[in-house]
């Protein structure tokens, strides 16, 4: 944790209006956990109760909101906003503690900068390029020719296969693994012959990739992810997909090979995306959605079926066998009652 923090001073620096005494701040909590040391915040008006009983030293509320609150607070625009921006200068991210650690292992041709961190048991393999401000912890493997752009945070045990770009600021936490082969087969009557996978995957800057998050290397082109995107825990990227910058995917979405995603689009969990798709700018995809057709238009898209009690699950799964014979049956309906006017018609 940072030094404490005046709320004057997170106030001035995130442009919201600060009420009451000038409280110094250590930490941020919850309005039902909070101390007097603490920020907490109010976005959603039905909690507003707890309001009245919260110990939070300030409270970050909207103007809304705010109206006979006694007590220390900041009227902020976007109070789970204002949260998280005081939330990072009061936790910043890990700083780079210089210097290579013995049990290491650098290829003699790659570049390390002075000010990087190369933690226990890393390897760095031939031509890679660490920049200045870089963390490398524990056990994590740098591949040949893979570029790390400045501050770069790997956490312990990721793997970074050869060729992979990273921008600026980039954040990937364990287990992931980047630039792995994607599935790229061919069929050769009786086996399969496998495609050499020879793209690379390229990170933009300030990107946020989960634990155990796999994005494959492209199979000619590259896979890109574009600056700024957030890729949650447990998401498989196939290769030559593409997502645009500031787009935000939760755990366990799965994008088959090749598909665009646009630029500020938010993907639900679990969510499954087709390959040689497009989805455009801005489109939200809500969990457990199966996109298996491009998205043209912004707007929320979603198709999950409904929870149900598991014996109704059974009687609706029964009809839907018959739905074909059904559809049949009333085109035939149809066209006996088109006949039945017809005949009608002639008579009169």
């Amino acid at each position: 944790m940072a030094t404490p923090i005046r709320i004057s001073e997170l106030a001035t620096r995130f442009g919201a209006a600060w009420h009451g005494e000038d409280v110094l701040i250590a930490r941020v909590a919850s309005l039902e956990s909070a101390g007097s040391d603490a920020l907490s915040f109010l976005a959603n008006p039905r909690f507003k109760s707890l309001l009245e009983t919260s110990q939070a030293g300030v409270i970050a509320v909207r103007a809304a909101d705010a109206a006979g609150l006694q007590r220390p607070h900041v009227i902020a625009k976007d109070p789970y906003l204002f949260y998280a921006q005081a939330a990072q200068l009061l936790y910043p991210q890990r700083q780079a503690r210089p210097g290579i650690h013995p049990s290491a292992c650098v290829d003699p041709t790659a570049q390390v900068s002075d000010a990087a961190e190369i933690g226990p048991n890393v390897v760095i393999d031939a031509g890679a390029v660490i920049s200045a401000g870089c963390v490398v912890m524990a056990n994590s493997y740098v591949g040949a020719r893979v570029e790390l752009g400045r501050d770069v945070l790997l956490h312990p045990t990721v793997t970074l296969m050869t060729g992979c770009v990273l921008g600026d600021r980039v954040v990937v936490h364990p287990g992931a693994v980047l630039g792995s082969d994607g599935f790229g087969n061919a069929w050769a009557g009786d086996h399969w012959e496998k495609i050499p996978q020879i793209g690379r995957v390229l990170i933009g800057d300030d990107v946020e990739i989960g634990a155990c998050t796999t994005i494959d290397r492209g199979a000619i082109e590259d896979t890109v992810i574009g600056q700024g995107a957030r890729i949650d825990n447990l998401i498989q990227i196939a290769h030559n997909v593409e997502i645009g910058a500031h787009t935000a995917l939760a755990g366990c979405v799965g994008i088959a090979g090749s598909t665009k995603i646009g630029a500020r689009c938010q993907i639900g969990g679990a969510a499954m995306i087709s390959g040689h798709l497009e989805i455009c700018d801005g489109a939200v995809v809500l969990g457990g959605t199966l996109v298996a057709k491009s998205i043209r238009e912004p707007g929320a898209y979603g198709g999950p079926y409904p929870m149900q009690p598991h014996a109704d699950w059974v009687k609706n799964a029964a009809q839907l066998r018959h739905l074909g014979e059904l559809a049949q049956r009333v085109r035939q309906l149809e066209k006996n009652m088109a006949s039945l006017k017809a005949a009608a018609g002639e008579e009169e």
